[in-house]
């Protein structure tokens, strides 16, 4: 019975971990939110995940963007960088990005970007398209389905606030 209960609760954690992220379906509109909604990302954030450490950080917004910049290394050698936009798009809010290789090399074409579009804004937890961030005090947690094409993954990364 113990075994029983032990599955259980692994299949309900790894379960629970995917039901974090949502994705919207083929032509399903992105949802209703205003940029200014998301202030509470605005910080200096330090955590890990990927297998490495990461860091982040999110200015205040302007003219209905708010921009960030994300860096990820592993064993002291910066992997790749990111350049966010959250922008205010008509009733809804999406976020743009690119990522960049140590060399500035960009992943995606030079008129592309990755895109996230709203599912749901909440208090302090946002659900985009594929993706998943939520702030519990000082904390910021996202689940990011991650494709290799066939599989699809939840990664998770933990960040914490960090003073200037």
């Amino acid at each position: 019975m113990k075994i029983f209960f032990s599955f259980l609760l692994c299949l309900s954690i790894n379960h629970f971990s995917f039901a974090q992220v949502r994705s919207l379906a083929e032509g399903e509109n992105p949802g209703k939110g205003a940029l200014e909604n998301l202030d509470w990302l605005v910080g200096y954030w330090l955590g890990t995940g990927f297998g490495g450490e990461c860091e982040e950080v999110w200015m205040p917004a302007v003219d209905g963007h708010m921009i960030g910049t994300f860096r990820f290394w592993e064993n002291g050698k910066l992997v790749f960088s990111e350049f966010m936009n959250l922008v205010q798009d008509g009733e809804s809010v999406t976020m743009k990005l690119k990522h960049f290789s140590p060399d500035l090399e960009g992943w995606e074409e030079k008129e592309e970007w990755t895109v996230f579009k709203l599912i749901e804004l909440g208090d302090e937890k946002v659900w985009f398209d594929g993706m998943t961030i939520e702030r519990k005090g000082e904390q910021l947690i996202y689940h990011l389905n991650v494709s290799d094409g066939a599989d699809t993954k939840t990664e998770i990364l933990n960040f914490s606030k960090k003073a200037h």
